[in-house]
């Protein structure tokens, strides 16, 4: 297990959903000695100070992933790194994408050697149900990602530093999730709630639930694992119903890049997938580095995927409600 106490914690990516809420569960645990925000936006940043004002604890860098020296004078006497910095809109990486693998691969690169550099514990880098059989550009750029940081544990081999990956589906309300979206149109009186596919199905976790995952797999991790939460899925008809009740839905179609159903683990990996009570292990492919605590999970068959449609968990409109309403 990982002790938080007088620890020092570095967010790349700070100020977005998963950060501020990250910062905000280890500033009321009362443990960590130090806590830096690394992020592009001075805006945010100049925000957030604001509203958590603890200059005690709290560090702000203006800086960017794709800037490895401003990441290495960063990481300096950091001993934990949580890697959520990532340009994330399907349809924008479409039209930019090299900014995207600028970001999202020479950016997570870039994170791995600072912290190999710098001589951080642990690493856990942030990924997302988009890296699984990827269909898009943003994608494959996180699935490029996420085989960086695991092979990063090659590149650290002889020092003490370790690199992990979580992925998980969407958050509850995050900035820029369907959560708000659905509740905008409510607001402004609109007749109807546009849905992309009726049998549209997606993975549910709240913002708490994915810091308490995060910060398990610190203490879990050995290096070169991906970890992935065992949670329910939804319907995208039973959420229309949970946020708009009474109010008629309106098909428009799937988006360029967009998935029917979120998919975590492909049935390419399930060979090498371990089944826990509340998680899923993914076990690396070339584990010469680690003894993966993947091997004491339950093997999941062949054939194996953990995807939203085949999921055993479900959430109705009810459960959805009561959720969206616990999340706010």
């Amino acid at each position: 297990m990982v002790s938080w106490q007088d620890a020092s914690i570095l967010i790349t990516g700070g100020t977005g959903s998963f950060g501020k809420a990250l910062i905000q569960r280890l500033l009321a645990d009362g443990q960590v000695r130090r806590i830096a925000v690394l992020s592009r936006d001075e805006l945010k940043q100049y925000e957030l100070r604001q509203q958590f004002n603890d200059d005690a604890r709290l560090r702000w860098f203006i800086g960017d992933v794709r800037d490895v020296e401003r990441l290495r004078r960063a990481f300096h006497g950091v001993e934990y790194v949580v890697h959520a910095a990532a340009l994330k809109q399907v349809d924008t990486a479409e039209y930019n994408p090299y900014e995207y693998v600028k970001t999202n691969v020479l950016g997570s690169q870039n994170v791995i050697d600072a912290a190999i550099d710098a001589g951080v514990k642990r690493v856990v880098a942030l990924s997302t149900d988009k890296a699984s059989s990827p269909i898009n550009l943003y994608g494959s750029t996180k699935l490029c990602a996420d085989k960086l940081f695991i092979a990063g544990n090659h590149y650290a081999s002889g020092t003490a530093t370790r690199f992990s990956v979580v992925r998980y589906g969407n958050v509850v309300g995050s900035r820029g999730s369907v959560v708000p979206f659905f509740k905008r149109l409510v607001a402004e009186g609109s007749s109807t709630i546009p849905i992309t596919d009726e049998r549209m199905t997606r993975f549910w976790i709240t913002l708490p639930q994915a810091v308490q995952f995060v910060l398990d797999c610190f203490g879990r991790m050995r290096g070169g694992e991906l970890y992935v939460p065992r949670i329910p899925s939804m319907r995208i008809t039973d959420l229309a119903a949970a946020l708009a009740p009474g109010i008629d839905t309106k098909v428009v179609g799937i988006r360029p890049g967009e998935k029917l159903h979120e998919e975590m683990i492909s049935e390419g990996d399930a060979h090498r997938t371990r089944r826990f009570a509340d998680h899923y292990v993914v076990k690396p492919v070339l584990a010469a580095w680690t003894d993966s605590n993947g091997d004491s999970g339950e093997e999941v068959s062949d054939g194996f995927i953990y995807r939203s449609d085949l999921n055993d968990q479900w959430l109705n409109a009810s459960m959805l409600q009561t959720m969206i309403e616990q999340s706010v």
